[in-house]
């Protein structure tokens, strides 16, 4: 049970780091000013925030039942899973922490908002965060996709959580949105200070865990790929 908690707090952890991470970031708070300007009553910011964390939540839990259930139910990936992930995870553990120290870089084109779809958005009032939440979770990153598929799945299907861990990281990809929202309501010339203080910490928080993703995947990888024993 104890190694199932440290699976939840690593799933949520996973998806704070995702959500702060320059690309997922630039998209929440483009997604909570784009809807927050549209709405007059400091409620209805709020609960932008919360749709929109909602709308990503969804994307993930969704994605994760899918995934996570389609190989767990096939007794043949099942079985390769049970045999092979930990020899897998030692490697994948490794290039994750590499690409959140930037030491593997790919090239980023962004996940932009065509002019319909804004269109779209803004016909919908509060509750077009919703459907922001959904595109936006969609838009993968090199660094948020390297943080679910290789990171946050493989944790998923080890615990045979399909449901509970992708659905608390996404509940955590979207608490920047509605930390903003709170500021949005309580007046927007704290945004800057709070932005701020996110990016020295995205950079600070990346870093800790890219070298821990490292340790833990050399570790993996010597137990599990080369057979050393440590005990």
């Amino acid at each position: 049970m104890l190694e199932f908690y440290i699976a939840l707090g690593s799933a949520f952890w996973l998806g704070v780091l995702t959500s702060i991470s320059p690309c997922p970031l630039a998209t929440n708070i483009a997604a909570i000013s784009f809807v927050g300007r549209r709405v007059a009553k400091p409620g209805s910011v709020f609960a932008a925030g919360l749709l929109y964390t909602v709308g990503r939540m969804l994307v993930y839990t969704v994605l994760g039942v899918i995934l996570v259930s389609s190989m767990l139910s096939a007794p043949v990936v099942a079985l390769a899973l049970q045999k092979y992930m930990n020899i897998v995870l030692g490697p994948l553990l490794i290039v994750v922490g590499m690409i959140m120290l930037q030491l593997i870089t790919f090239n980023s084109g962004g996940s932009g908002v065509s002019q319909r779809l804004q269109n779209k958005v803004e016909s919908m009032g509060v509750w077009g965060a919703f459907l922001l939440g959904v595109i936006f979770a969609l838009s993968f990153c090199p660094l948020s996709a390297a943080l679910f598929f290789a990171s946050l799945l493989p944790l998923a299907i080890q615990q045979q959580s399909s449901i509970l861990m992708p659905a608390v990281y996404g509940i955590a990809t979207g608490l920047p949105v509605l930390l903003f929202a709170v500021i949005l309501a309580s007046g927007a010339n704290r945004l800057g200070k709070a932005y701020n203080k996110i990016v020295v910490f995205e950079k600070i928080a990346r870093n800790i865990t890219g070298v821990l993703f490292i340790g833990v995947g050399i570790y993996y990888s010597l137990a599990y790929i080369f057979g050393v024993s440590f005990w």
